[in-house]
């Protein structure tokens, strides 16, 4: 289980909506990838899409970490890129322990989920 889950709240720029969809896929495999793979070795990442239910946060990186220190790289490395403040504006970066509520005082966990 990761150490942090990091919620990155992003908004489409136009300079992103401008390019085509294989040149975005271009984008992302020659600017982000190789620049958090050369940084960073435990991380895990996801996308989700929302623009279709939020004006203000097109899309949602979701990035789990195995400790602070990773995640931080993370970061550092995403600013270095044009991702960060030219495709996309960053609206907010939430950082959360899963459960960790629940860790803290030694309870089980409550969920919704049957086991």
């Amino acid at each position: 289980m990761s150490e942090l889950t990091a919620f990155i709240l992003v908004k489409t720029r136009r300079e992103w909506l401008d390019l085509t969809v294989p040149e975005r896929i271009n984008a992302f495999e020659t600017a982000v990838l190789p620049t958090v793979r050369d940084r960073v070795s435990n991380v895990r990442s996801r996308f989700y899409d929302t623009e279709f239910y939020s004006a203000r946060v097109t899309d949602i990186w979701v990035w789990e970490a195995d400790d602070h220190e990773s995640f931080q790289l993370v970061i550092e490395a995403l600013r270095e890129t044009p991702f960060w403040d030219h495709y996309f504006d960053i609206a907010e970066i939430l950082v959360g322990v899963e459960n960790g509520y629940a860790k803290h005082y030694g309870t089980e966990t409550p969920t919704t989920i049957n086991a």
